[in-house]
């Protein structure tokens, strides 16, 4: 048997929770339950689904102080971003509440000119879904709330690091559902596998070598399945770019809520000479608060665990190792907690870690480039593709860059960082797989295509 144990990153010695992983034979339990109760569910009017994600929006507002509350405890995010993802949580409820009532199909010229021959949508039955902790909240809402309003039932593992909040997420929103409806399994791998294995719809996100087992574990049976796999995201600054506004934005990105977003900035790619730009941006990294997530005006916490901190902490040694420059940041702080200070490189050597992959912590490289071409040439060689950003006041530049970046997010002038939950969202190349999500996108998804023809019954 084995036990899953949630710390609070900065009091490691805090226990949010424990508890038993599921069996595989329980998470196909959960699912068996699941499409029992999916039968009835996705016979309700759509008015009716519609009436009860908007109840359960409002006993998530609700509750939002005390889900709040918790989440800072569990991942460690600072309090300004923990209750905006929770009031987010709320606006993906209400608003997927209403997509409910959005056509669920076309009709189409018929061959025969008599007959109605139609295109509609229907659920697949049991959404399996798979969260990471880092927005314990906002991502588990963006899967389970339109897998819910097109008819569908859902098992849901969290990660193990936000497992309270997951519970408690469950809590609030069971309470306006069918018994059964909605479940959550606890788990890491086993209880991940045992899910992929059993449901009729994956959605996943997290880290690229479990998607891409996944995927190919969903392939084979073969059923709908979608994965978010990260991403090593560029921001490319131009000379005419306002750089006081691009500075502060870019730190924000890379470094806020210790870098611990998919869509962080990990590269800053400064066209012509990095000089000027790179002391703006030194100065306003060290301008962040850095401490408890649980104070205002916090803005960069720990990571969430010892095995992150490490990474961030060898990411910087072959920098350093290699001859490279630290600007600032590059230790651990000397505070109880897995906090590491926002870091700072440039002059990396090329195919460092920081570079490459993904290091999902408080890290950004800054690298040079001789033009736009090179800046673009630079954001491209990586095998992500999900966000980049552009500073520049000149608009043919932002047009033609922005045309030329492989990334499935591209701002012009603003964060890497934050998704608008009514948009389409996904990357390219490694960074995702399957159909959007977010937004109308998410009925593609949790839904599948009948063609209905129906013919009158005297000639």
């Amino acid at each position: 048997m084995t036990t899953l144990v949630s710390r609070s990153p900065q009091r490691p010695d805090d226990i949010v929770v424990e508890a038993r992983e599921a069996t595989a034979q329980e998470v196909g339990s959960a699912v068996g339950g699941a499409r029992a109760a999916q039968h009835e569910w996705a016979r309700l009017p759509a008015t009716s689904r519609a009436g009860i994600l908007a109840s359960a929006a409002e006993r998530l507002a609700a509750a939002a102080g005390e889900l709040t509350e918790l989440g800072i405890r569990e991942v460690g995010k600072p309090r300004s971003e923990m209750s905006g993802e929770v009031a987010r949580g709320v606006a993906i409820l209400r608003y997927y509440a209403q997509q409910t009532l959005d056509p669920d199909g076309t009709t189409l010229p018929s061959a025969d000119g008599r007959s109605l021959l139609l295109a509609v949508r229907r659920p697949h039955g049991v959404a399996g879904i798979i969260t990471p902790w880092n927005f314990p909240v906002a991502i588990p809402l963006w899967k389970v709330a339109p897998a819910l309003a097109y008819g569908n039932a859902v098992v849901w593992k969290p990660a193990p690091q936000a497992l309270a909040t997951a519970l408690l997420l469950a809590k609030v929103l069971a309470a306006d559902l069918p018994e059964g409806l909605l479940s959550v399994v606890p788990g890491d791998a086993v209880a991940g596998g045992a899910l992929v294995d059993a449901s009729d719809a994956i959605s996943f996100t997290g880290s690229l070598d479990v998607g891409r087992a996944v995927v190919a574990a969903a392939a084979a049976r073969p059923v709908a399945v979608q994965a978010e796999m990260g991403g090593q995201n560029a921001s490319i600054v131009f000379a005419d770019a306002d750089v006081a506004r691009a500075a502060a934005a870019i730190a924000t990105a890379a470094m806020g809520y210790a870098g611990q977003k998919c869509t962080a900035t990990s590269r800053v790619v400064v066209v012509g000479n990095p000089d000027q730009f790179t002391d703006a941006l030194v100065a306003a990294v060290g301008a962040l608060a850095v401490g408890d997530p649980a104070d205002a005006g916090v803005a960069v916490g720990p990571v969430i665990d010892d095995a992150a901190r490490r990474a961030v902490l060898d990411a910087t040694d072959e920098v350093r190792d290699a001859g490279g420059r630290i600007l600032s940041g590059g230790r651990a702080a000397g505070r109880e907690g897995y906090y590491v200070l926002p870091t700072l490189v440039d002059r990396v050597a090329a195919g460092a870690r920081v570079l490459e992959e993904e290091v999902f912590g408080p890290i950004a490289a800054v690298v040079a480039a001789r033009d736009a071409d090179d800046a673009v040439r630079i954001a491209n060689g990586v095998r992500h593709g999900l966000a980049a950003a552009v500073f520049t006041s000149d608009l043919d530049t932002a047009l033609d860059v922005s045309s030329r970046l492989d990334a499935g997010l591209v701002k012009v002038n603003a964060p890497t960082s934050g998704v608008d939950f009514y948009a389409p969202f996904g990357g390219t190349k490694a960074s995702s797989y399957g159909a959007r999500e977010q937004g109308k996108a998410a009925r593609d998804f949790y839904t599948w295509s009948q063609t209905v023809t129906i013919a009158p019954s005297r000639r």
